[in-house]
């Protein structure tokens, strides 16, 4: 059981899990709550109770259970793997995990054929092993913890901001500036639910410093670092500054000059982190997909 004083007041207390435990999903957090494992001076609540500076807030996360979700034999691209740990370079068009709509051909299902029983059961059986995610339509390198203590110590190094990632994108438009920084709070868009905004009223702080690589005539090839990892940081970030990703039908235009092209041209290329165990630091890097090369040839 987990147990600490609540530091704020007035903010709902799914809202304040899911900040507090950045390794486990607000979808996830209601559902313990739901089912009354989360107490407050040891009374069940709620999603929508709102906490108050002094709660005391205890939670039980459940045992894993047996996972719903069947093993299946995909190839994966794997960038480095021991005992706690693997880096996957996820392909495009690729789920990293189930939910509705996609119940099979995801990472899950692919890791599950591979790691057989190794991986943590933090997130709950639809997420086994899952530490942070990148979209379908977003390519590269990911890490997934076989163990709990590695999914912990990945969680807490996600949430002190301390993991390196640096990703490639094309965008819309010369940038004037070598490199630059976007700074602005993203949350949910108020209207467009699916969808992220720098205008939402409950936006959490999120940072993105860019760098051009290469100008072409009426695109961008750049290299962005994380400073957080909001929810379509990147896509949401570049697009507030009239930059939007090539190929991001939600964020920029909705008809694309190269229409065979499947979804946003992002891919996560460097990934940095202490190893959960040893304490070293280690750095991946993904390489970029045969799409995204034969693009920036064809903008040349």
């Amino acid at each position: 059981m987990k147990k600490f004083l609540a530091e704020e007041s007035g903010k709902r207390i799914d809202a304040y899990l899911a900040q507090q435990m950045e390794e486990l999903s607000r979808s996830y957090i209601q559902k313990l709550l739901k089912e009354k494992e989360v107490l407050v001076n040891h009374i069940p609540v709620k999603a929508n109770y709102k906490i108050n500076a002094g709660d005391v807030i205890e939670f039980t996360l459940p045992e894993a259970k047996e996972l719903d979700v069947l093993p299946e034999d995909i190839p994966l691209d794997i960038l480095y793997e021991d005992a706690d740990i693997i880096v996957i370079n996820k392909p495009k068009q690729m789920v990293v995990h189930p939910a509705n709509g996609h119940t099979s051909g995801t990472l899950v299902n692919g890791l599950l054929y591979h790691c057989r029983e190794n991986l943590s059961g933090i997130n709950g059986v639809l997420r086994p092993g899952i530490v942070h995610r990148i979209d379908m339509d977003t390519t590269g390198s990911l890490v997934v913890c076989k163990n709990d203590m590695a999914h912990q110590s990945l969680s807490r190094q996600l949430k002190e901001h301390s993991i390196c990632r640096v990703y490639e994108a094309i965008v819309h438009g010369r940038l004037k500036e070598e490199e630059g920084r976007v700074e602005a709070p993203i949350g949910r868009h108020p209207i467009e639910r699916k969808k992220m905004s720098t205008h939402s009223r409950h936006g959490k702080p999120a940072a993105t410093n860019y760098q051009v690589l290469t100008r072409f005539e009426r695109y961008t090839h750049i290299a962005c670092r994380l400073e957080t990892g909001r929810t379509h940081q990147i896509r949401v970030h570049m697009a507030s500054i009239g930059h939007p990703i090539l190929g991001d039908l939600v964020y920029g235009p909705r008809k694309s000059e190269f229409p065979k092209l499947q979804g946003q041209t992002l891919h996560a290329k460097i990934l940095g982190f202490q190893h959960p165990r040893t304490g070293d630091y280690m750095e991946f890097q993904a390489p970029l997909p045969a799409y995204f090369v034969h693009l920036l040839n064809s903008l040349k």
